[in-house]
């Protein structure tokens, strides 16, 4: 049995903190893991800012609900779900992906919650558990199935290497210089065929 293992964002819909900080015009926000690869310290930078700026949790599903997936996103995922199993495992937050998945069907994902206050704000960041991509992976293994995982960033290399197969999607440069060894592909027809070929081994 196999099961493929996709990031969500950079990968099926733009990056939520950029769009975020486009809406509001606050460039530390436009940080995200292709930059910082330390998610609790990013985190906590994102919610320090938050606070700084007044902006309540209902500010940015605002935003999101304004979201939808990437340009083919949508296509590519329901080919690949009539042909595998497809789960999304995100760094993402519940509150958060909701109304991105619901514009994709509803796939499967695995991602954290948030805490928030009485006022709405944000307080602090809930991990299901640390470097749960890679923990996912391996837990599918166990499983007996063989998982194919791809990504777009730092939080997502170690999902890749522990996964039986996988490939980076449109990874910025700073990344392909540093993984020279993963397969890189940047449109959802050489992403579909690196998946097919997979499937086909």
């Amino acid at each position: 049995m196999d099961i493929v293992c996709l990031d969500m964002e950079g990968v099926l819909v733009p990056e939520i903190w950029i769009n975020v900080a486009l809406r509001t015009g606050i460039e530390e926000l436009k940080i995200t893991t292709r930059e910082e690869p330390d998610y609790d310290k990013l985190m906590a930078n994102r919610i320090r800012i938050l606070k700084e700026h007044n902006l309540h949790l209902s500010d940015i599903q605002q935003v999101i609900d304004g979201m939808g997936p990437l340009e083919g996103a949508y296509e590519f995922l329901k080919a690949l779900r009539s042909m595998t199993q497809v789960v999304i495992l995100s760094d993402t937050f519940t509150e958060f992906a909701q109304p991105l998945m619901r514009q994709l069907d509803y796939p499967m994902i695995w991602c954290n919650s948030l805490e928030v206050d009485d006022q709405n704000m944000i307080v602090r960041h809930r991990m299901r558990l640390h470097d749960g991509k890679r923990k996912a992976i391996q837990a599918l293994k166990v499983l007996n199935y063989r998982t194919f995982a791809a990504g777009d960033s730092y939080n997502d290399l170690n999902m890749i290497r522990e996964a039986d197969g996988g490939c980076l999607f449109r990874a910025p440069q700073t990344i392909l210089t540093q993984c020279p060894d993963l397969r890189i592909t940047n449109t959802y027809e050489e992403f579909l065929s690196e998946i097919e070929d997979f499937l086909k081994a």
